[in-house]
């Protein structure tokens, strides 16, 4: 365990001597601050049944800057250390793969945690200009955030796998970028399809992170899109360590 938590430790040290880490921090929450603006704004203007957690979570430039992170997140993780020689004295090292995998996976997850703790002051702010919730209840806080934990998980997952194929950074990042995109969209076929069977659309409605999206950020927890991606991480990160042990004997 505590081999494990050394390299989980220089995982995340690794980001924030990153000039892309701060890159990344700065583009994301100027587009996601952007998004927050122009929702209140939209509202103002006229009345809207949803609340302002709910416009922010389910907006295009909410979904824009979403897809859009995981690749510069993750094409550096193994890709560099492929590039760069590094790798070869961290599988010499007293460790195990599945826990180079594992640390990488984890370090790539906390950064993106970090990520999202600033937008909870957008919430915040809001209620203490307006002195009105920005949420129907507490619990719509808490089924967002789940949702970007759970679908962050899954993402980081294919950019790991994307990132320990190749020793190239921009085309372990084409690589997550072009698959997260497909993943993503493959829900919202569902929508472009008019002549689809009801369920066949509801088979693609299971794997649509909007609609799970939507209905987490209501407070409703189901518990099907956590089976999921949970089960879809496991199996992401699995195919990542027999691509890593794969390379490794290959070096």
């Amino acid at each position: 365990m505590r081999k494990f938590y050394t390299l989980l430790v220089r995982e995340v040290r690794s980001y924030f001597h990153s000039p892309i880490a701060y890159v990344v921090l700065v583009f994301f929450l100027l587009v996601s601050g952007v998004d927050f603006y122009f929702q209140v704004s939209f509202m103002n203007q006229r009345p809207a049944s949803y609340s302002v957690q709910e416009a922010f979570f389910n907006s295009v430039f909410f979904w824009f800057a979403f897809v859009l992170i995981f690749p510069l997140i993750t094409m550096r993780l193994f890709a560099e250390e492929f590039k760069l020689g590094t790798i070869e004295p961290l599988m010499t090292a007293p460790v195990r793969d599945l826990q180079v995998v594992l640390a990488k996976f984890f370090g790539a997850l906390v950064f993106y945690i970090l990520l999202w703790i600033p937008t909870l002051l957008y919430f915040w702010i809001f209620q203490k200009i307006t002195q009105q919730p920005a949420a129907n209840s507490s619990g719509a806080y808490w089924g967002s955030y789940l949702m970007l934990l759970l679908l962050g998980m899954f993402y980081l997952s294919v950019g790991c796998l994307a990132s320990v194929v190749t020793k190239n950074q921009i085309v372990a990042a084409i690589i997550s970028f072009s698959a997260i995109t497909l993943l993503f969209f493959l829900g919202l076929i569902q929508f472009i399809l008019l002549d689809v069977s009801s369920g066949m659309r509801d088979a693609l409605g299971y794997f649509s992170a909007i609609e799970h999206m939507g209905t987490y950020s209501r407070g409703i927890i189901d518990t099907r899109p956590m089976v999921l991606y949970l089960s879809m991480t496991a199996l992401i990160l699995a195919l990542t360590y027999q691509a890593f042990q794969s390379r490794k004997w290959r070096l």
